[in-house]
């Protein structure tokens, strides 16, 4: 069976390919999009702390015995920890002024954080092996499934549609929100917003550790991955509305599918689709599709 006269399974192989691209962007993107959202800050570092998460998977791995299930843990808490530093130490100096210094800020961090590894551990990639659990495949009758890209997909939306109800629907993410735009008012119930802004920036770190641990089996830990990607990851942000959680998931779980189809009927265009789109969105509605025009 053809679609459009391509195989049935090379159409549905590109969609799976693109899903779990389009799971990795959402991941990232939401990340991103806590921190802008809810701090106002730019986090160029997003992409080394996705590439930290993997390298505290693969670090776990081979110098501790961390098998992959505990880095699920483990990775997060360490990049988490990572971030809180980060926020105590450099940025909270830079909340009252101009944005660009903390955009300048995060992109030094990565820089910094890149090159480190990089003479530590070259630029050759590691490999990491996905785990006896779900290794193999399933035959879904019009394609073959690999195990760990399901689990990909699932994770991915597991961790954000349970951050966006933790933020959306929650007494936390209304303490989270109404901190970031009246945070005297929110002090003078006795919450302590420094501690929660901290906590946010960790989190948010955290997601992006979480990230690199997902998708440590599927490509080479490398010193490089974390910068590959963070440009497509502030496209998806931009086209899905700075600062806003649900066009962060829709967008990038969407822009990874038309990412997939690009491949199947342009290729050539498939690695500038994401930026003809933000184009085309921005000279539209520059908000974004979920941005909040002002």
């Amino acid at each position: 069976m053809d679609i459009f006269g391509i195989p049935i399974q090379a159409f549905a192989g590109q969609l799976l390919l693109g899903l779990v691209n389009g799971s990795f962007y959402a991941m990232l993107s939401l990340g991103l999009a806590v921190i802008f959202g809810l701090l106002g800050i730019v986090n160029f570092a997003h992409g080394a702390l996705y590439m930290l998460g993997a390298y505290a998977a693969w670090i776990g791995m081979n110098s501790f015995g961390l098998n992959y299930w505990a880095s699920l843990v483990v990775a997060p808490l360490v990049v988490g920890a990572i971030g809180v530093l980060i926020e105590r130490t450099l940025l909270k100096r830079l909340y009252k002024i101009d944005p660009i210094y903390g955009l300048l800020l995060t992109f030094g961090l990565a820089l910094i954080a890149e090159g480190v590894l990089r003479e530590q551990f070259g630029v050759s990639g590691q490999q990491y092996p996905v785990p006896e659990l779900l290794r193999g495949a399933t035959n879904l009758g019009f394609m073959i499934l690999p195990n760990y890209r399901g689990w990909i997909i699932f994770a991915s939306l597991f961790v954000c549609l349970g951050t966006w109800f933790l933020i959306e629907r929650t007494r936390l993410g209304a303490y989270l929100r109404a901190g970031t735009e009246n945070p005297a008012l929110v002090q003078a119930f006795g919450i302590n917003v420094p501690v929660m802004v901290m906590l946010t920036y960790g989190a948010g770190a955290g997601l992006a550790g979480l990230a690199g641990v997902l998708a440590a089996p599927v490509i080479q830990v490398t010193p490089l991955m974390g910068s590959q990607l963070i440009i497509i990851v502030f496209a998806v942000v931009v086209i899905g509305g700075m600062g806003s959680i649900l066009g962060s998931i829709v967008t990038g779980l969407a822009l990874g599918l038309v990412e997939g189809l690009t491949k199947v009927f342009y290729p050539e265009a498939s690695n500038i689709v994401v930026f003809v789109i933000m184009a085309i969105v921005l000279m539209v509605r520059p908000a974004g599709l979920f941005g909040k025009e002002k």
